[in-house]
C-alpha cells in the first residue's frame, strides 16, 4: 500500500502512481465517498479494471475529472443543465451522465440512456493525481458484486489481494474514511435533466438550480 494521506504523501505517491496507470495498472483509492478502483480510460485498462471488479457486462464505470477542460479532452458536451448543475455544485459528490465521447471513451463507459457519467471529485488527492496524469480515470466502488463498499485501505487491499500481490493494483492508503452517503447522478442527456439516484445532494437543491428537473422514477 502506499500511503496518501497527507500533502507529501500525495506528491511522494503521484509519480508512481501515474506510471503505474500509463502502463494499463489499476489503482484503489479514496474518494470523497468510499475507496474506488480505477484506471486509465483505455480500453485494455477498463477491460482489467471489470475483471477484477467482476462487473456484470452492460453496467458502467464512471469517470473522475479534475477541471471542465478534461470533458472536452474525451469529447464529452455538457448541456445547459449540466452546466449549472456543474457551477453549482462541482466539485462534489454529484455525478452527471453527459452526452458526447463517441469514438474516445470506451462503449463500456456509456449507460443505458446514452450517457457517460461524470463527477468533478471534490478529495484534493484524488484530484492532484488526474490534474497530474492529464486525463480522466474510471471510478467504481471497491467491493465485490453484493459486497458493501471498503471504507479503508487495508480491508481493500485484502478483499483483491491476489492484484495486489500480483501487482496489478496499487492501493492508495488514507486510512479509514468517514461515513457518507453516495454521490447523486443525474441523466443530462434527455430533453429534461432526472435525478437517476438520490444521494448526497437533495432533489430541491437541485431542483432550485434547474426547475425543470424531474424526480428519480
Amino acid at each position: 500500500m502506499i500511503p496518501f494521506r497527507t500533502a507529501d504523501e500525495v506528491a511522494a505517491a503521484i509519480p508512481e502512481v501515474v506510471g503505474h496507470l500509463v502502463r494499463r495498472g489499476l489503482i484503489g483509492y479514496p474518494t470523497e465517498t468510499v475507496y474506488g478502483l480505477g484506471s486509465v480510460v483505455a480500453p485494455a485498462a477498463v477491460d482489467r479494471l471489470a475483471a477484477l471488479k467482476g462487473r456484470a457486462p452492460g453496467k458502467p464505470f464512471l469517470l473522475l475529472v479534475a477541471d471542465l477542460a478534461m470533458l472536452s479532452g474525451v469529447g464529452l458536451r455538457l448541456t445547459d443543465a449540466a452546466e449549472r448543475f456543474a457551477a453549482a455544485f462541482w466539485p462534489g459528490p454529484l455525478t452527471l451522465a453527459l452526452p458526447g465521447g463517441e469514438g474516445m471513451l470506451p462503449d463500456e463507459l456509456r449507460g443505458p440512456e446514452g450517457g457517460v457519467a461524470v463527477r468533478w471529485t471534490s478529495h484534493q488527492g484524488i484530484a492532484r493525481l488526474i490534474k497530474t496524469l492529464g486525463s480522466p480515470i474510471t471510478s467504481t466502488s471497491a467491493n465485490r458484486p453484493r459486497q458493501p463498499p471498503a471504507m479503508d485501505g487495508a480491508s481493500l487491499a485484502e478483499t483483491f489481494e491476489a492484484a495486489v500481490r500480483e501487482g496489478a493494483l496499487l492501493v492508495l492508503d488514507a486510512g479509514i474514511l468517514a461515513p457518507s452517503q453516495p454521490s447523486t447522478l443525474v441523466d443530462c442527456t434527455g430533453s429534461a435533466p432526472r435525478v437517476i439516484r438520490e444521494g448526497a445532494i437533495r432533489f430541491e437543491r437541485l431542483a432550485s438550480i434547474v426547475p425543470s428537473l424531474l424526480p428519480a422514477a
